[in-house]
């Protein structure tokens, strides 16, 4: 049994009631302790000590009521730790050092609802150290494969593994996405110069992205892991596959990704508009410059 907790943030809503609930599935499948944090707003300082305590007792409640969904959805009992955090949730969340995944319902108090997705959410899955989970879509669901989104960057290696990872844990196949952009067309009379040399890059991306999994269907040898390439962006295609799926996976870097941040373009479009929860992976060169 793993020691290190799946992290969930709880405040009471719908959305975080759905992702207490998955971490709970999830922590069992990981055969992982399960810890349920609420952050809530520390009283001034000139409040008197009833302030302080009704604070208090409404977390307690928050969190027993949050305790009583994980109890209910896992398969079998889980070891569960409850933990109240005077401060913004970010920073509760964020400052949890040992966690297996940070997981999130993609909403909480005080949205706007034409939003598709919280700003407390978005904010850690941006800066996490962690693999983050944010919670949307079709989250009760057992059928429909894994689905990992690649490139060439350095996240790939992490996603690969996570992705297969889960397959596992589930039984479900997997399948493992990669894009490309096809060639500008360079026009002779009426006639595209490079229309027939469009089936030997697809060919070329799909080699490479075999090599790629190879290792790992090789670890992994019960899960079934189907290659996909595809020329048309990576956030369309993912988003549209999203709606059929368990679960995506993607990295927390990959081309076109401001320096600045650890969540790339296709996995921000993913965590708006995803049909099914998202696992965020870091990319193993970050993980090992951030820590």
């Amino acid at each position: 049994m793993r020691t290190t907790p799946i992290v969930v943030g709880t405040d009471g809503t719908a959305p975080s009631e759905a992702a207490v609930r998955w971490a709970a599935r999830e922590a069992a499948r990981r055969e992982t302790p399960l810890r349920i944090v609420y952050a809530y707003p520390p009283p001034p300082a000139e409040a008197d000590a009833t302030a302080a305590g009704d604070a208090r007792q409404q977390a307690g409640v928050i969190l027993d009521a949050a305790l009583l969904q994980a109890r209910a959805a896992a398969p079998y009992r889980i070891a569960v730790e409850l933990e109240a955090v005077p401060g913004e949730p970010v920073a509760a969340l964020l400052g949890q050092p040992d966690a297996e995944a940070l997981v999130l319902g993609n909403r909480g108090r005080g949205g706007f609802a034409s939003l598709l997705l919280g700003s407390v959410s978005q904010r850690v899955a941006t800066h996490a150290e962690h693999p983050v989970v944010v919670v949307r879509g079709r989250t009760e669901t057992a059928s429909g494969p894994i689905v990992a989104g690649v490139d060439d960057s350095d996240a790939a290696d992490g996603v690969l593994e996570a992705a297969f990872e889960a397959a596992d844990t589930r039984g479900a196949p997997l399948a493992v996405v990669r894009t490309y952009a096809p060639p500008t067309p360079l026009w002779v009379g009426d006639i595209p110069a490079v229309q027939s040399a469009v089936p030997e890059i697809e060919a070329e991306q799909r080699r490479r992205l075999e090599q790629d999994i190879a290792p790992w269907r090789e670890k992994f040898p019960e899960v079934d892991a189907e290659a996909v390439v595809s020329p048309d962006g990576a956030a369309a295609v993912l988003v549209a596959v999203s709606h059929s799926a368990r679960m995506m996976v993607v990295g927390s870097r990959g081309h076109g990704t401001v320096a600045n941040t650890l969540l790339g373009s296709t996995g921000l479009q993913l965590l708006h508009h995803s049909g099914c929860p998202v696992l965020i992976v870091r990319s193993r060169r970050t993980a090992l410059v951030a820590g």
